[in-house]
């Protein structure tokens, strides 16, 4: 009988492992929704900053207004972020950075030079423009220079990369014989200009004088690379 009794007792273990295994996967599988939970929190204090450097400057919005606008406490602010900088930079890699990288893959390909501005203008408009996107920016040019930290972090991670790969795909440009003089391949910054004006002039004088941003970038590039053979057909 003692044999019977043993197996019977690991048996019975066996079942509370099993149970407690059970309830272990239970609590597990309920992870998840608390990581969605500080996602969304997350996300919402970020929308909630955008808003509140958008409509009264980096210097002076106050995490106090960011939390009652995302409908949390201060505290829980710094369970995320460990300061205003820290939270400004987040908005800079998680809204401009993934841009950079679809920027970055047109070097896999020799893109002619005319259909790389199309393309840029594109991304600039739908992408930036359109979109709170522009706001980072247009913080960016107006307060960086009070904010060396921040500044940097912007070259690094955006401004930086843009220029880089600009260059590289202008001087290849030059190298087919697209481009007849190496300047623009030297400045890239000339090809991005009328996205900075176009900012700027969203920012302040919109209401006056709305700007046709996709049509600007255009004359911009029939003015340094020629008119296209379509300029004609385009909408």
């Amino acid at each position: 009988m003692a044999p019977r009794r043993s197996q019977s007792g690991r048996a019975s273990k066996a079942r509370v492992k099993e149970r407690a295994g059970a309830r272990a996967g239970t609590r597990r599988a309920a992870a998840p929704p608390q990581e969605n939970r500080q996602v969304e929190r997350r996300l919402a204090i970020l929308e909630a900053a955008l808003a509140e450097f958008s409509e009264r400057g980096f210097s002076a919005a106050r995490l106090d207004d960011v939390a009652r606008r995302a409908g949390i406490a201060k505290g829980t602010i710094y369970l995320y972020f460990r300061d205003k900088e820290t939270l400004f930079a987040e908005l800079i890699r998680t809204r401009l950075v993934p841009l950079v990288g679809t920027l970055q893959h047109l070097r896999e390909t020799d893109i002619p030079v005319r259909v790389l501005a199309e393309r840029l203008i594109d991304l600039f408009v739908d992408e930036v423009f359109a979109t709170p996107r522009k706001d980072v920016i247009r913080l960016m040019i107006g307060e960086g220079a009070r904010f060396p930290k921040l500044a940097e972090f912007y070259y690094r991670e955006v401004l930086g990369p843009v220029m880089d790969t600009l260059g590289d795909l202008l001087r290849r440009a030059h190298q087919r014989g697209e481009i007849a003089d190496d300047a623009l391949a030297r400045f890239p910054q000339l090809l991005a200009a009328p996205g900075v004006v176009a900012i700027v002039w969203n920012g302040l004088f919109d209401r006056f004088a709305p700007l046709d941003v996709r049509a600007l970038m255009r004359a911009h590039v029939d003015l340094i690379l020629g008119q296209g053979p379509q300029r004609g057909n385009r909408q």
